[in-house]
C-alpha cells in the first residue's frame, strides 16, 4: 500500500510549498532524535518532505501514487548533505536529501555561522525640566559599567607582551565538533570561548584586566539633548554601553522624564498658557507683565476682550529648527468680582440699564 505524504506531513494535497516546508519544520523539531524524539518518525517525514517539496516528483506522486523506481530521494540533483559537513552514511541507502538542511538543522546546531558579539545595552533614566525639553540641553552623566582597559587597549595582554595563537583552536578562531546519532555524524563548528573567535591570546594577561580585556569602571558622558523632546522618549548613545572583549559595544538608551509646568503646556509647535485679567481691563484693555520662557515680557490686553480669547506671541514656541519657532498662545480668564461695593453695583446697574 503507498504512503499517504500529505498525511505525514498533516497537511492537505492543495497545501502550498510554504506551507509543506513549515509542517516540515515543525515536525522535524518534534521528532528529531537529537531532541530526544521518535526515529523512524523522523524518517518518514523527511521521505514525506523530500518528495513533496520537489514539484516534479510531487506531480508523479499525485498522479500515480509513487516518485518512481528510486523510491525516497531518487533522481540525480539531490542535495548532498556531506557537502555542508553532514554524514548521512547508511540512512536509507546513502541517497541524497532534496531540501535544505542548513535550514532545517540550523536550529538543532546553530548552522556554523559567524556572528558579530557585541556587549551588553544599557538603559538609565534622566530628568529635564519643561524649559530643558523644549529648548535642549548638555547633560553630563555617570554611570559605572564594563568598559574596555585602558591599561591594555581591550586586547587583554600586559603591555609590550603582544598576542599569540590560541592553542585551543589553533588560531582558526573556531572550534569543530561531531555528534553521533543514529542517522551518522554530525559535524559543526562553535565559537572558540578561549580566544572569543580571534584565533590569538595574550602572551602575558594585563594585570588590570587579568586578561579579560574589560573591566568595572565609572565613565562620564556628556548627553546632548535636542529640543523639543517629550515624556517618555529615549535617546539612544551608539557604542556607549557594556564592552565586551574583542567584540562591539553596547548601547545607552537614555528614557527622558520631563517634569511638568505650573505655567505652560506644548500643543504641537506652541507653548500654551493662562492669564487672569480684571474684568474692567477686559473691557478697558491693559497691559500686564507675563512670564515666558524667555523670560518676562509685556503684554497689552485690547478693550472688549472676551473670557477665553486667546492673544499669540508670534516666535515665543518650540523651535522649529534654524530661527524658527512655534507661537506663545496666552488664553485669557476673566475674574469676575464677587463681592461689589455699593458704588460699583450702581455703575452696574447703570450699564445693565443701557443694555450693557
Amino acid at each position: 500500500m503507498s504512503k499517504d505524504y500529505y498525511k505525514t506531513l498533516g497537511v492537505e494535497k492543495n497545501a502550498s510549498k510554504e506551507d509543506i516546508k513549515k509542517a516540515f519544520r515543525k515536525l522535524a523539531h518534534e521528532h528529531h532524535p537529537d531532541k530526544g524524539g521518535n526515529a523512524e518518525k523522523f524518517k518518514e517525514i523527511s521521505e514525506a518532505y523530500t518528495v513533496l517539496s520537489d514539484d516534479s516528483k510531487r506531480a508523479q506522486y499525485d498522479q500515480f501514487g509513487t516518485t518512481g523506481p528510486s523510491g525516497f530521494g531518487g533522481g540525480q540533483g539531490g542535495f548532498n548533505a556531506q557537502d555542508f559537513g553532514f554524514d548521512f552514511s547508511g540512512f536509507q541507502n546513502g541517497q541524497n536529501f532534496e531540501f535544505d538542511l542548513g535550514d532545517i538543522f540550523g536550529d538543532f546546531f546553530g548552522g556554523g555561522r559567524s556572528t558579530t558579539r557585541k556587549g551588553k545595552d544599557i538603559s538609565i533614566d534622566l530628568d529635564l525640566t519643561f524649559a530643558e525639553s523644549v529648548f535642549g540641553v548638555q547633560k553630563k552623566i555617570r554611570i559605572t559599567k564594563t568598559s574596555k582597559c585602558r591599561e591594555c587597549g581591550g586586547t587583554g595582554a600586559k603591555a609590550g607582551t603582544g598576542m599569540e595563537t590560541c592553542r585551543t583552536c589553533n588560531g582558526k578562531g573556531k572550534v569543530r565538533e561531531a555528534k553521533r546519532s543514529i542517522f551518522g555524524t554530525f559535524a559543526s563548528e562553535r565559537l572558540c570561548e578561549e580566544c572569543s573567535g580571534t584565533g590569538k591570546i595574550p602572551k602575558e594577561k594585563c594585570s588590570s584586566c587579568y586578561g579579560k580585556g574589560v573591566l568595572n569602571r565609572e565613565e562620564e558622558f556628556d548627553v546632548n539633548i535636542p529640543a523639543d523632546v517629550n515624556d517618555g522618549e529615549t535617546i539612544r548613545l551608539t557604542g556607549a554601553g557594556e564592552a565586551i572583549k574583542d567584540g562591539k559595544i553596547g548601547d545607552l538608551y537614555i528614557r527622558l522624564h520631563v517634569r511638568p509646568d505650573k505655567l505652560f503646556q506644548k500643543e504641537g509647535k506652541n507653548l500654551v498658557t493662562e492669564l487672569n485679567i480684571k474684568l474692567t481691563d477686559a473691557v478697558l484693555g491693559a497691559k500686564y507683565t507675563i512670564k515666558t520662557l524667555d523670560g518676562d515680557i509685556e503684554l497689552k490686553v485690547p478693550e472688549g476682550s472676551e473670557f477665553g480669547q486667546i492673544l499669540r506671541l508670534k516666535g515665543k514656541g518650540v523651535p522649529m529648527g534654524g530661527s524658527k519657532r512655534g507661537d506663545l498662545l496666552v488664553k485669557l480668564n476673566i475674574k469676575i468680582p464677587s463681592h461689589l461695593s455699593r458704588k460699583a453695583r450702581e455703575d452696574f446697574e447703570n450699564l445693565k440699564k443701557e443694555g450693557l
